[in-house]
């Protein structure tokens, strides 16, 4: 719009011209903002407030009157506030670079006054202490122009080849050195240390596993011995076990000859053998009979002959029978009951024989006859019948 001004962020607009000044300011300060200004009547210009820098290489002396080359920087600007902005715009507007020549002279001043009251020692190993003071020694006077320092930075400080700053760094220096190698053969004695036992690491692991490998070795010979050995045990096992089996079998093949041979030699011997005692007792029985018969040989006699007669009566009686009228009811049975009371009557008749010749010759040798001589009596009666 015409007439409109606005000034950049990092700048202040003065407006200058009648009625605009105030509170007996010189002009009007305009910051963020635009405002109308009217042509001809007015006059607008513009004041940085942007960040400077100004550089400061001063030759000062020190309390000792040692002479140092110093150099440091400056970091300033305009103040932000209305009255610093006039203080600067009244001083460079019409030209700002005038800011940093004429805060390197204000600092230079201030620096060598500082300086002057420190110690060579002082102001290299306190550059903290050096800058905070030359800061506050100017800060009024750079108020005084609408400056303020934001911060100052010592970069170095050379006593021009006069050796004092090596000097003073010499004891420090050997020192330092000093510390340097004593680290250094601290370091190499630590290393040394390391290396030997590194070594010593080493060693007793070569020989532990030597002794691992050797061990190792010793149970790969006892297994393949054992291996080795394994095949000729086992067969040997394997004989024993056969040898075994066939003693098992030849003592089982022994009982089995032994009970065949008990069953076909020595039970027939022994059947045989008591067959054979049997007929000797058979016969020394038969032998004892005779013997006893042979003393009562007239007697035996005279009952041998009644017995021989004894079917020739039986069969007598039986022709007696033959033509009387009997009735068999019962068949074989009552047939076999009529021979068997033949035989009955013949041997009732047999003894009433044998006791009047035993009366007549006056003997009781009768019942010394044998049983078993009348019974094979009485089955031939029966089988003639």
């Amino acid at each position: 719009m015409f007439g409109y001004r606005v000034p950049a962020p990092d700048e202040a607009m003065l407006i200058s011209g009648r009625g605009y000044g105030k509170d007996g300011l010189p002009f009007r300060v305009v910051i963020g903002h635009g405002a109308f200004v009217t042509p001809l009547f007015r006059k607008v210009r513009y004041l940085t407030l942007s960040m400077q820098e100004a550089e400061v290489s001063e030759t000062c002396v020190t309390r000792q009157g040692i002479s140092l080359n110093v150099r440091a920087v400056i970091a300033f600007k305009v103040g932000n506030d209305e009255e610093s902005i006039v203080n600067a715009g009244q001083r460079f507007l019409s030209d700002q670079d005038q800011m940093s020549v004429l805060s390197g002279r204000i600092f230079a001043g201030h620096l060598r006054s500082i300086i002057g009251s420190m110690t060579v020692e002082e102001i290299v190993t306190e550059r903290q202490k050096l800058a905070t003071e030359v800061l506050d020694g100017s800060k009024a006077e750079m108020a005084t122009i609408g400056l303020i320092v934001d911060s100052l930075q010592i970069q170095s400080i050379d006593d021009m080849g006069a050796g004092y700053i090596a000097a003073m760094a010499a004891p420090h220096n050997a020192a330092i050195q000093r510390q340097a190698k004593i680290a250094q053969a601290q370091a190499d004695q630590a290393a040394a240390e390391a290396q030997q036992a590194s070594a010593r690491k080493q060693a007793e692991f070569a020989r532990e596993t030597s002794i691992v490998q050797a061990q190792y070795k010793a149970e790969v010979d006892k297994a393949q011995a054992e291996a080795a050995q394994a095949g000729p045990l086992a067969e040997a096992n394997a004989q024993q076990a056969v040898i075994a089996a066939q003693a098992d079998l030849a003592q089982q093949q022994a009982q089995l000859r032994q009970q065949q041979l008990v069953s076909e030699v020595i039970k027939p011997a022994e059947a045989e053998a008591g067959r054979v005692r049997i007929l000797a007792q058979a016969d020394a029985e038969r032998t004892r009979i005779q013997a006893e018969a042979a003393a009562s040989n007239n007697r035996v006699a005279l009952d041998q002959a009644l017995i021989n007669q004894l079917p020739q009566i039986v069969k007598e009686a039986a022709a007696g029978l033959a033509g009387a009228n009997v009735s068999v009811l019962n068949g074989a049975d009552g047939l076999g009951e009529i021979a068997a009371g033949l035989v009955g009557q013949g041997l009732t008749i047999l003894d009433s024989v044998r006791g009047e010749m035993r009366g007549q010759a006056g003997g009781t040798a009768m019942g010394a006859i044998d049983r078993r001589a009348e019974s094979e009596a009485a089955q031939r009666l029966a089988a003639d019948s």
